[in-house]
């Protein structure tokens, strides 16, 4: 029955990106749809005395990213802690783990996943070509149409069509390698090619230009190919160590090996990311919840799996690249999402702005356990 209705609804989207192709007129979403939770099988009630960690946590700064974030949750028993976390607003941090305790169980999802994590990069940049700043950032094709399926069939929650139209047929958009063979006439900004595809799986950074001047690189769209890691291939190459294949290595490595060694390599992920400029204000990147990523506290999610605003407990140890921290152990709130990040037990934290966040997000591996905070009651 669910492959039935998946199919109409792939039918149902695109005949409307062909009927876009045949009108003037664009189309209207029907505004965002809350993506159910679909667990891949039962979670186990736990206390919270069975939380690694727990006696330990920063419970007042946990509390803290959760009012932050909570705004963004549709389900209304978590609006309703939310409201009260807001209200009652503990000072201490005794005070906030007796709030935390009184208004929420833990559940253990099944099996064990993998945390990994993201931050906002810094770059350099230029607004006019060099041999070094050779890559141009490029702004959202106007040939590029992405449609949410959830508007046509809620079991495809979390599923987006991205394509092109030529002839009243909805064809798959260009992978990077064909992107990039194509002239850019009208860049955002010129980049090195590696902290641009570094850029690119980031989402969001910060641009910073001679003169001093510091503009926002915000996500605006990709081209619906699938993510694929360099990490794996370049290990198997014999490229990278197996214990070094953290973000610092692989990007000196891109730098070390510029021009066409380093595209072969950049090139076998095919996703490519078109991006927008904004005024930098100074705050964290904002994440797919529409709201400030809180440092440390924030988790980009499967969003077929989990739903904005959630909380969650992170048990995250046995680091796989050296120079990592031992363990992850701490609250964090669902404020995004990514390409790369499927499955239930499955976590990218936000580890926020500029090269040190960017050292440590590099070398997050970790196997992962994963809780779900629930509302009690």
């Amino acid at each position: 029955m669910r492959r039935s209705c998946a199919r109409g609804g792939l039918v149902a989207a695109f005949a409307l990106l062909a009927l876009a192709a045949c009108t003037t007129a664009p189309v209207r979403p029907a505004g965002p749809v809350a993506p159910p939770v679909t667990p891949t099988g039962p979670s186990t009630a736990v206390s919270f005395n069975d939380l690694a960690g727990w006696p330990q946590e920063d419970h007042l700064g946990a509390l803290d990213a959760f009012r932050q974030g909570c705004g963004a949750a549709k389900d209304a028993a978590l609006a309703e802690v939310c409201r009260k976390a807001r209200a009652e607003r503990a000072s201490n941090d005794d005070d906030a783990r007796r709030f935390l305790e009184a208004n929420f169980r833990p559940e253990l999802l099944p099996g064990q996943g993998l945390l990994t994590a993201y931050f906002a990069p810094e770059y350099e940049a230029r607004m006019s070509r060099s041999a070094e700043f050779s890559a141009p950032m490029r702004g959202k094709p106007a040939d590029l149409v992405t449609l949410d399926l959830a508007q046509f069939d809620a079991g495809l929650a979390g599923k987006k069509v991205a394509g092109e139209i030529e002839g009243g047929q909805v064809l798959p958009y260009p992978d990077r390698a064909a992107i990039e063979a194509t002239p850019e006439t009208r860049p955002l900004a010129w980049m090195r090619p590696e902290d641009l595809f570094f850029l690119q799986i980031q989402g969001s950074g910060v641009l910073v230009l001679p003169d001093g001047r510091r503009v926002r690189a915000a996500f605006a769209a990709h081209n619906g190919r699938p993510f694929v890691g360099i990490a794996t291939p370049m290990r198997d190459r014999g490229l990278l160590p197996d214990n070094n294949t953290s973000g610092d290595a692989i990007r000196a490595w891109l730098a070390d090996h510029r021009g066409p060694e380093a595209d072969a390599i950049m090139r076998l992920n095919p996703r490519y990311v078109f991006f927008q400029t904004l005024p930098d204000d100074g705050r964290q990147a904002v994440g797919a919840a529409g709201i400030p990523l809180p440092p440390g506290r924030a988790i980009a999610v499967d969003p077929g799996r989990h739903a904005m605003g959630e909380l969650f407990w992170l048990d995250a140890s046995a680091p796989k690249l050296a120079g990592a921290f031992p363990t992850y152990r701490r609250l964090a709130v669902a404020l995004d999402v990514g390409g790369a990040i499927k499955g239930e037990v499955r976590a990218d934290l936000y580890t926020g702005t500029g090269p040190a966040a960017g050292a440590e997000a590099g070398r997050v591996r970790h196997d992962l356990r994963l809780y779900r905070l629930v509302p009690r009651g």
